[in-house]
């Protein structure tokens, strides 16, 4: 009877399949394949090399504490918006929340806007909002009860959702190993990649980027980095600032001068299912805001 060759379909890093540099095809008797190219130096010690850098990715140490808890302190939680507002509303938009961000600061809601921007380059029409709670959660819930029963804010968001095709929102925590969000010098459109990561793989994210970001602080481009909370899961959101789109460019060609960035790479995307990429211009009344803001077209 000829013999079926089974091969197990595995996603590996390219480090990984440097080590895999043969399979054994056997036969359905077990009898190895006449017609396949098969090394019998494929020893012990070269299948455990190569499981061996497998589990160095994929396996993490138990403990008693929470993923959030190792990635970040948790001191202050944050709500992300995006807002997808109808073309011709745009600019009423921006004025009326510039004065609903003023309106609470005057009710003293606890909540604090520390990004606010209008996406250039990507999905077109849509607004992103940063707040930060310092306090965690019972700031949070204070500031939602004033939100949702304060009759001021009960007449604004009637007049916003008349400008908006449509809204959501996630609670994030800060990665600790990212820097604080502050306020830039000088002039920034700012880039904000969002990725999908597959369920389960949250730690192994942050401890990739822990070592990772250290090659791209040259540059004074990392803003902040987040991962979800609240809302859709195993979701996460880098910030960077440049100069402009040609500096982005010099930027991102630089870090792969760098060794140890490519290691990053090459363990960070297997984790991901998905991701998006946004420019984005800070609005005049953003923490990052230093230019001219939004602009109608």
């Amino acid at each position: 009877m000829a013999g079926v060759c089974r091969l197990a379909r595995v996603t590996m890093s390219p480090l990984i399949r440097q080590g895999v540099s043969n399979f054994r095809c056997v036969s359905t008797t077990g009898v190895p394949h006449k017609q396949a190219a098969v090394s019998e130096d494929f020893q012990d010690d070269e299948r455990r090399g190569w499981l061996k850098n497998l589990l160095r990715v994929r396996t993490l140490p138990t403990s008693s504490e929470s993923h959030s808890s190792q990635l970040s302190s948790k001191e202050t939680v944050y709500e992300i918006q995006f807002h997808a507002v109808k073309p011709e509303s745009m600019e009423d938009y921006l004025n009326q929340f510039q004065e609903f961000q003023e309106l609470l600061k005057k009710k003293d809601a606890g909540q604090s806007l520390v990004g606010s921007f209008t996406v250039e380059i990507g999905d077109q029409d849509e607004a992103i909002h940063i707040w930060a709670f310092k306090g965690g959660y019972p700031v949070l819930n204070r500031a939602n009860q004033i939100y949702r029963t304060d009759q001021d804010f009960i007449k604004f968001r009637k007049n916003r959702n008349k400008m908006l095709r449509s809204r959501r929102n996630q609670i994030l925590l800060a990665f600790s190993f990212w820097p604080e969000l502050k306020p830039r010098e000088g002039k920034s459109i700012y880039e904000l990649r969002s990725y999908v990561l597959k369920p389960g793989t949250m730690i192994e994210w942050g401890n990739n980027w822990a070592r990772g970001i250290k090659y791209r602080q040259a540059s004074n481009s990392p803003v902040a980095g987040f991962f979800s909370h609240l809302g859709e899961q195993y979701n996460v959101h880098h910030l960077w600032g440049y100069k402009d789109l040609q500096t982005r460019k010099e930027t991102r060609e630089a870090a792969w001068s760098r060794p140890g960035w490519d290691e990053c790479v090459s363990y960070t995307v297997p984790l991901i299912r998905h991701m998006q990429s946004r420019i984005l211009i800070p609005t005049p009344f953003s923490l990052c805001s230093s230019g001219p803001g939004y602009s109608p077209v």
